[in-house]
């Protein structure tokens, strides 16, 4: 072999071994794919998904899926380049999902934070269109601030029942407790988790960010409704809030006697607040994907992902455009009349 020939196999045995390590080296992208589907009239783990208790309900027929989206956020350039060669998934950049200097774990409790905020506010927007009125309030813990001195001690969901003793049921009452100490001196909080037992964490206050002089435990809160019955959602490994449009749907349905789908599958998506008001999502793509292959034959779409949702749209799978939830139910009910009705779509 001359010494030519030699070079040449070296050098393309190195340019080989470099691209195959190219390959797999971590890129900043997340894959996003069509999720699972879950009817929220349904019994996915052999319990109701929306168990009421306390209040006649109504049989119902029919599916009301809430659609997801499956993150996979560690990705090499050749999991990237399937990804942009696969139509039905979409390669995002990491910074979209995840802000930069957050950690993962920080992502999952503000997911899981705002999954539990969108079942409240699911829950009191369909009861106000019902007109059920709520009984009382009480304060939630949404999500930790960074270097919180309540980590560790408190998580998203827990309900903060009293400080130092003094009950309270609003976050003004909280903020007016806590403020009875100087910052750097503990308190401690009463507070419910899962809808156990009281337990207690003492906590050293620090100064707010925003005034030296008052002190704050580091927490973000909501406050959540209570009603003269009981309205449970149960939703494993699913985060974030839009799935709030389909949860209401499905309360409302349980809850009246008129059935919302017709004996049809109707899938959907999008945030809601206690108003009623739909607002727009992410991974609205992979969402009518999924929502398709499940056999979905209408999708309800948040009036501010209609552009998206329109150039996507698989064949077969009709797109009703949705700004409220009360637009959404009276277009479940012409749907359930007439297949065929006119009603608003994107």
């Amino acid at each position: 072999m001359t010494r030519r020939i030699q070079t040449l196999v070296v050098a393309s045995t190195l340019s080989l071994l470099l691209v195959v390590i190219g390959l797999w080296l971590p890129v900043p992208f997340v894959l996003l794919s069509p999720g699972p589907v879950t009817d929220t009239l349904g019994r996915p783990d052999g319990k109701p998904l929306i168990e009421i208790e306390g209040r006649q309900t109504y049989p119902t027929s029919g599916r009301l899926e809430l659609t997801t989206v499956e993150e996979i956020p560690r990705l090499n350039v050749l999991g990237a380049v399937r990804g942009w060669l696969n139509s039905d998934q979409a390669v995002v950049p990491r910074e979209l999902v995840q802000p930069p200097g957050t950690s993962d774990e920080q992502i999952r409790q503000e997911n899981t934070a705002a999954m539990i905020d969108s079942q409240d506010q699911a829950t009191a927007a369909a009861l106000g269109e019902l007109g059920v009125a709520a009984t009382g309030t009480s304060v939630v813990v949404y999500r930790l601030g960074e270097r919180s001195p309540a980590e560790g001690k408190l998580l998203p969901g827990d309900a903060i029942v009293s400080v130092n003793g003094t009950a309270v049921t609003t976050q003004g009452q909280l903020r007016d407790e806590i403020a009875r100490v100087r910052p750097g001196q503990p308190v401690t909080i009463s507070y419910v988790r899962d809808g156990g037992e009281p337990a207690r964490a003492d906590i050293t206050t620090v100064p707010a960010p925003d005034d030296q002089g008052r002190p704050v435990i580091g927490i973000i809160t909501t406050e959540k409704r209570s009603y003269p019955f009981t309205v449970t959602i149960r939703l494993k490994d699913v985060g974030g809030p839009s799935a709030g449009l389909m949860f209401a749907l499905g309360i409302v349905d349980l809850l009246g006697p008129e059935q919302l789908t017709g004996g049809q599958t109707i899938a959907g998506t999008g945030t809601i607040d206690a108003a009623g008001t739909v607002g727009p999502i992410g991974g609205i793509q992979q969402k009518l994907l999924g929502a398709r292959r499940s056999g979905a034959v209408a999708f309800l779409v948040p009036a501010g992902n209609c552009a998206d949702a329109r150039e996507s749209a698989p064949d077969g799978l009709r797109l009703i455009r949705v700004e409220t939830l009360k637009d959404a139910i009276g277009d479940l009910h012409a749907l359930a009349d007439n297949p065929q009705a006119n009603v608003p779509t994107c």
